[in-house]
């Protein structure tokens, strides 16, 4: 079969907007409230703590992707450095990671689409906007990234705007029913750690899966023009991102509310605007999630095409999926992950919802573990590679020392998880996965053998 490859259609702004909208997860709109309340002030050291530790991985991963240009997403570099097997079970995780989240996101459309329209069906909505995010990926990946950057930006817009409507609350002293804005509500109610360093440590688990998807940019490295440029830039502007977008606006949100006031069960955001007198506060955050969840789902099709395509080349997917149509875009993969998430979308409706809960739990463990792998993989290369390395002008800062210590946060976050009642489960369920997916490619291993013999 004659190898086709990916066209490289995505510009500079689609990726720079593609590596914000990774950095900005829903969480921050809707689930910012709750992540307050347990933590108080210091979730902004722990929003600070992970996004360096993402930066040191994305870094980690943008060194390996430019170290050669061949690689069209980090499973290739997984199966050189590791080997096939490490690369099947990596691509699948990935894949399975990236499904997941698609199933809540399209759910999400359907709960956010009825805020506007309460008698419509919530799985229509979802429908309809997963038909249209496929037919905009089959088009061109240009047009993918064109979603993608307006999606990004009508997030950017919403966070810069709270942002400036609470400095200037802040800075004329404004009087909420909670008392006056000012940097001060920070630490004068109950301090940085109000509850304690169990509070603080817990946040971990919620602030580690809002920074899911960050890595994406990884996966559009065989379709970005001028890569060497291109990703280097994207990744080196993350610790800008964090605190601008995490830090700034929930240091905002703070100040105005002090923590212990803000509502778990609201968003943040809709507090802040409805305070101003904004009427339709409400209304323009639940407008800024929709587009946040088509945007991560978005994604979802796009990374999960990606990967199975990848995978399908290297002989650990069926063939077929490997095939792209005539504007280059891998329609037999796309196909293959829409139809997944639609049985996961019917999958959801008829399972208890606390199934649905354990399979995102298990996806977040599933990221670590993905994160952690690109990690081992660069220090493979930094010991097997000395001549690359030593050319690669994006290297990874403080190896090996950087290494060791993002695979230190890893586990940490790990044993946070197992602290909490509702991802605990998650952690013994996962280890079935992995059984699962080395027990699937060595039956697929032994039958090639088989076949051959």
């Amino acid at each position: 079969m004659q190898q086709e490859t990916l066209t490289r259609g995505l510009k500079n702004r689609h990726v720079q907007l593609m590596a914000i909208g990774g950095a900005i997860g829903t969480g921050l709109f809707l689930g910012a409230g709750k992540t307050i309340q347990l933590t108080g002030p210091s979730i902004l050291l722990a929003y600070i703590i992970t996004g360096m530790v993402l930066f040191l991985i994305m870094r980690a991963l943008g060194e390996l992707l430019l170290s050669n240009l061949q690689y069209h997403s980090f499973v290739d570099f997984v199966r050189d450095y590791l080997g096939n097997m490490a690369a099947f079970i990596t691509g699948w995780t990935y894949w399975f990671c990236w499904i997941s989240i698609a199933m809540a996101d399209i759910t999400a459309v359907g709960m956010y689409t009825q805020f506007w329209f309460p008698n419509v069906p919530q799985w229509m909505p979802g429908l309809i906007a997963l038909v249209i995010l496929l037919i905009m990926n089959l088009a061109t990946v240009k047009l993918f990234g064109e979603m993608e950057f307006w999606f990004a930006l009508i997030k950017v817009i919403a966070i810069l705007a709270l942002i400036v409507v609470g400095l200037y609350m802040i800075f004329k002293g404004f009087t909420t029913d909670q008392g006056t804005a000012s940097f001060t509500n920070l630490w004068s109610h109950g301090g940085w750690f109000p509850n304690g360093m169990h509070g603080f440590i817990i946040s971990f688990q919620m602030v580690v899966f809002a920074f899911v998807g960050m890595e994406l940019v990884g996966l559009t490295a065989g379709e970005t023009e001028n890569p060497e440029k291109v990703i280097p830039r994207a990744i080196n502007q993350i610790p800008i991102r964090v605190l601008l977008f995490y830090v700034g606006a929930l240091l905002i949100i703070m100040s105005i509310y002090p923590w212990n006031a803000i509502v778990p069960s609201e968003s943040p955001f809709v507090q802040v605007f409805a305070a101003v007198g904004i009427a339709t506060a409400a209304g323009i955050v639940n407008f800024v999630v929709l587009t946040s969840a088509a945007s991560a789902c978005n994604s979802a099709i796009f990374s999960t095409s990606r990967m199975v395509f990848s995978m399908a080349k290297d002989r650990n997917a069926p063939e077929s999926l490997a095939r792209l149509n005539g504007r280059k875009v891998p329609s037999n993969a796309l196909f293959f992950s829409t139809l997944v998430i639609l049985v996961a979308i019917i999958l959801n409706y008829v399972m208890p919802e606390g199934v649905f809960t354990l399979i995102t739990s298990v996806s977040t463990v599933c990221f670590i573990f993905v994160w952690g792998i690109m990690v081992i993989c660069h220090l493979k290369y930094r010991r097997t590679q000395p001549e690359i390395a030593s050319r690669n002008h994006f290297k990874l800062p403080l190896y090996p020392f950087s290494n060791y210590l993002i695979l230190a946060f890893l586990v940490f976050v790990l044993v946070v998880l197992a602290l909490a009642e509702d991802t605990r489960v998650a952690l013994f369920v996962t280890p079935v996965w992995f059984i699962l997916m080395a027990g699937i490619y060595l039956f697929k291993k032994r039958s090639a053998t088989t076949t051959q013999g």
